[in-house]
């Protein structure tokens, strides 16, 4: 017998580029070099932030406004910052995988999709094989497609234990 409940969440979130070419593109984590940044009160990581949506949807708690405010106002911008806190919400629920869908014309993420799985990996302490990512120029149908910014879906799936 199982004695688990299982849920799975839904995270989304874009931003557009930045009109300043020095601003760095932070993806999954890491820095993108040769990139410009996206726009954002914090340093923009669309992927992060897709994810602190997810795990907002698994703690059924209102994470990205209260809690990313907050780190804003006292001067801090590192979307991993907004992850551990996330990651508070979710007390007895367990983590168990993660898998991001990127919406971009630019940049060519491929080249580095494992530097970003391995760093997600390591944030939300899941092994490398719980962490997939892909990406799609979804055809130039949408402003994503069309280079103007970056859209991200995380899914989130996770276990509580049955007593709860």
């Amino acid at each position: 017998m199982d004695d688990y409940i299982y849920i799975q969440a839904i995270g989304q979130d874009s931003h557009r580029f930045s009109d300043c070419p020095e601003r760095p593109l932070l993806l999954g984590g890491i820095k993108i070099p040769d990139e410009v940044g996206l726009s954002g009160n914090s340093d923009a990581d669309v992927i992060l932030h897709a994810l602190v949506n997810a795990i907002s949807g698994l703690s059924a708690e209102i994470i990205l406004g209260p809690l990313t405010d907050k780190l804003c106002q006292a001067g801090i911008i590192d979307s991993k910052e907004y992850v551990r806190g996330a990651l508070e919400t979710l007390r007895d629920i367990e983590l168990l995988h993660l898998s991001f869908t990127v919406e971009a014309k630019r940049p060519v993420l491929y080249p580095h999709i494992p530097a970003m799985r391995a760093e997600i990996a390591k944030l939300v302490k899941l092994p490398l094989t719980a962490v997939a990512i892909t990406a799609t120029s979804g055809e130039g149908l949408t402003s994503f497609g069309r280079g103007e910014g970056i859209q991200v879906l995380c899914l989130a799936s996770a276990r509580y234990p049955a007593s709860l």
